[in-house]
């Protein structure tokens, strides 16, 4: 039997515009003000942003999980997200 090894980290999905730029603005300042060193992947190969099944842009992954798809999130929004789903 495999074992998926379960992701760690935050994920920005998408393309590389602007959109997709100021999500990773949002979560980088959320990061600083929770006080969190944790990098943060910027996935721009659209096969393994379907392999998220995510259809729309920009997407914040976190942990392995899809937090939110098709919209900019702001600082105080992705700080929520961080914390319900253990980044803290």
């Amino acid at each position: 039997m495999v074992r998926k090894k379960k992701e760690q980290g935050i994920k920005i999905l998408g393309s590389g515009c602007s959109k997709c730029l100021a999500l990773e603005k949002s979560a980088r300042e959320a990061l600083a003000e929770l006080n969190v060193e944790e990098n943060i992947d910027h996935i721009t190969d659209f096969s393994q942003i379907a392999s998220y099944r995510v259809m729309s842009t920009p997407a914040l992954v976190v942990n392995g999980k899809v937090v939110s798809y098709g919209k900019v999130l702001n600082k105080d929004e992705v700080k929520e997200l961080l914390e319900e789903n253990g980044i803290n």
